[in-house]
C-alpha cells in the first residue's frame, strides 16, 4: 500500500522543471530590464534637474546684477564727458573686466540699434511716438534699457520707443 501512493503523487519531470527555470529566468531577466531602464530614467532626470538647477541659480544671480551692469553703462558715459583720461581709463578697464566675467558666464547683451525694425517677440516697446518719416514706421527710434540673454534664453528684453 504505501508502494502504491508514493506512485500516484508525480514528481516533477526534469524537463517541466526546465521549462519552470526558463520562464523565473525570462520573468527575472525582464524585470532587470525594466528596472534598469527605470534607473536610466532617473539618472537622466536628475542631471536634467540638476543642470535645471544651475542655470535657474546663474539666472537669478545675473538678473541681480543687471541694475548694476546699466548703473556701469551709465557712469561710463558721464565719465567720458571727463577730461581726466587716466579716470576715464581706469573706470573703462573695470567696467570691460566686469562685462567680460559676466560674459564668460553667459551673459549676452542683446544688440540692438535705432532703426532696427520692431520684433515683439525680442524688443519690449514702453511707448510708441509718431515717426519721422514713413521710413521710420515700425521702427526702433531709441533704445531706453539694453536687453540680455543667458546663454539661449533672454532674461532681460530690450526696452524701445518704436515710431508709429
Amino acid at each position: 500500500m504505501g508502494n502504491s501512493k508514493s506512485k500516484s503523487t508525480k514528481k516533477p519531470t526534469l524537463k517541466s522543471q526546465i521549462e519552470a527555470l526558463e520562464i523565473s529566468v525570462k520573468e527575472e531577466n525582464d524585470k532587470f530590464l525594466r528596472l534598469f531602464a527605470e534607473f536610466e530614467n532617473y539618472k537622466k532626470r536628475t542631471s536634467k534637474e540638476r543642470l535645471e538647477l544651475y542655470k535657474t541659480a546663474s539666472q537669478e544671480l545675473m538678473t541681480a546684477l543687471l541694475p548694476i551692469v546699466d548703473d556701469l553703462n551709465r557712469a561710463s558715459n558721464e565719465f567720458e564727458k571727463s577730461k581726466e583720461k587716466s579716470l576715464v581709463e581706469g573706470f573703462s578697464l573695470i567696467k570691460n573686466k566686469f562685462s567680460d566675467t559676466l560674459k564668460s558666464q553667459g551673459l549676452i547683451p542683446i544688440s540692438v540699434e535705432k532703426g532696427d525694425d520692431f520684433d515683439a517677440e525680442i524688443h519690449e516697446a514702453i511707448t510708441q511716438i509718431p515717426a519721422e518719416n514713413e521710413k521710420m514706421k515700425g521702427k526702433i527710434i531709441d533704445v531706453i534699457e539694453l536687453g540680455y540673454k543667458l546663454g539661449d534664453k533672454i532674461i532681460r528684453y530690450p526696452k524701445v520707443v518704436v515710431g508709429n
